[in-house]
């Protein structure tokens, strides 16, 4: 708290705020998909695994309790100690701010609280079954099948657009016999643009907050002219210059060029910050990417290891994942034959030859840049603990001197936007660089949101743009909420240059 932005944050007091809706509506709901969960799974196991059915039922009952806490009101309570250390941090901090009560905390702590004391409902089980068991991975595979138009889209694009750089002798998205410079770097610049627009518009699956969409909701999300619908709804787009700082760098043969995304959500978004790793790598803008997941279970949707592994398998037989009903029921030992809703669904076209040589390609090519080490998955427990990233160089400071070592650090979605400016109220023409207090100028580091705007905080906006989208229907109006904000309808894309 003590590092924190000495700004105020927003709190689920504030009936203008997001932070109130949330508490009200979106926990409860999400606490309500998780008892589902595992209630299904419970179902499908063997009678004979009693030990695992009484613990499975046990977490639905103490899952059932935090949700009536929530619901009404009651005080936050310390975490069971898991035998992991951030718990003691969670513990002094709760006890520092009163402790609070569900419907009067910082938004920002309490959202952390309530997923990290989610985990230990399971980290806590005597049964390894439990264990390791991920509440949220079923909504994610299946949203990752729901997304098949697009993944199928973009599958091919992605193909072909390797194909052609490798066959260039300029490695670039441009015929071979084109030798002119500047040609090929507008368009590296131009093909840079598109990856990372994809990039930022995969968040339009963020489960936590889309928790009521249909498939055809998903898919209308998603695709190329979708995106190019968007792209009037980039408030602040500075890809530009984090292109000029990797096209620097691969000019000028810097031997290692790094490249970190910090991940936000699993599925489609994952898949597109693949593609986006796999065009850099295979144009030299990146030497290696390194992907940062969540370590536990986290905002529903947030990328956990598994998740990477689950998408390659689905990927290495796409006909199976796809064609198959029941293929987005998990490991884990459910499936949805039961459900009426599943029965009366019409099977799923078969995919195409070319469909499912395309998604193959895709799965050798990543694996391959897995195993060759110029791929890496980098968990760290920071990215889970409660406060923003401004406590970052103090509390993780081998983080920071690691991250200090890429050229550039890709911040995507909603969640790492809000830590990266401490979740405070400031005033939207703040600009991006100040917000991001120690994360900014001189900190080594150079940052690059890739934001869709999915709660109040918004920062680096130009003079007057904030009061212009509130003044349009369902923006806010007077109201004093920044309703425009909630939607995932805008973006910011921003730019820090902390090497500078």
């Amino acid at each position: 708290m003590e590092y924190d932005p000495k700004v105020p944050t927003y709190q689920t007091s504030d009936p203008t705020s997001f932070a109130h809706k949330s508490a009200r509506e979106r926990w409860p709901a999400i606490i309500t998909g998780a008892i589902d969960d595992v209630h299904r799974t419970v179902a499908k196991l063997p009678d004979s695994d009693k030990d695992v059915v009484a613990e499975g039922k046990s977490i639905i009952s103490s899952l059932g309790s935090l949700k009536y806490e929530l619901q009404h009101n009651r005080t936050l309570s310390p975490i069971p100690d898991d035998g992991f250390p951030d718990i003691e941090g969670y513990n002094l901090e709760l006890a520092a701010r009163g402790p609070p009560t569900w419907h009067n905390v910082e938004w920002l702590f309490a959202e952390c609280y309530l997923y990290r004391r989610l985990a230990t409902l399971f980290s806590t089980a005597k049964t390894p079954f439990w264990r390791d068991y991920d509440p949220f991975y079923r909504q994610k595979m299946e949203t990752f099948k729901s997304s098949r138009p697009a993944v199928l889209e973009l599958a091919a694009e992605y193909r072909g657009i390797i194909t052609q750089i490798r066959a260039s002798k300029a490695h670039a998205p441009v015929a071979q016999d084109v030798t002119d410079e500047k040609a090929i770097e507008e368009a590296e610049k131009l093909l840079f643009v598109e990856m990372a627009e994809i990039c930022l518009w995969g968040n339009a699956t963020d489960l936590s907050l889309l928790t009521s969409l249909t498939y055809e909701d998903i898919q209308k999300l998603q695709g190329s002219s979708a995106r190019k619908q968007s792209e009037k709804n980039i408030l602040v787009n500075d890809l530009e210059r984090a292109f000029q700082v990797l096209n620097a760098a691969h000019r000028e043969g810097k031997e290692c060029r790094r490249v970190d995304i910090v991940l936000d959500n699993a599925g489609f978004e994952l898949f597109v910050d693949l593609v986006l790793a796999g065009y850099l790598l295979a144009t030299g803008l990146a030497t290696e990417v390194v992907m940062h997941p969540k370590d536990i279970p986290w905002f529903v949707s947030d990328v956990i290891p598994k998740d990477f592994q689950a998408l390659l398998q689905a990927m290495a037989d796409p006909r199976a994942f796809y064609e198959n009903q029941d293929h987005a029921a998990d490991e884990q030992g459910a499936n949805n034959n039961n459900d009426d809703t599943t029965a009366k669904t019409t099977p799923p076209a078969p995919l195409s030859d070319d469909e499912a040589a395309a998604i193959k390609f895709l799965f050798d090519d990543w694996s391959h840049l897995h195993s060759e080490g110029k791929l890496i998955l980098r968990p760290n427990r920071f990215w889970t603990h409660a406060g923003g990233f401004w406590r970052m160089p103090h509390v993780a400071s081998g983080l920071v001197e690691d991250l200090k070592e890429s050229e550039l650090v890709v911040f995507k979605g909603d969640l790492n936007y809000r830590k990266l400016t401490g979740d405070a109220t400031w005033p939207a023409t703040t600009p991006f660089t100040e917000a991001i207090g120690p994360l900014g100028p001189s900190s080594g580091i150079r940052v690059l949101a890739l934001r869709t705007c999915k709660a109040d905080v918004v920062v680096g906006l130009p003079e007057g743009k904030d009061e212009e989208i509130r003044a349009m229907k369902g923006g806010g109006g007077d109201s004093g909420a920044r309703m425009w904000a909630w939607s995932g309808k805008w973006a910011v894309v921003q730019f820090s240059d902390g090497k500078a």
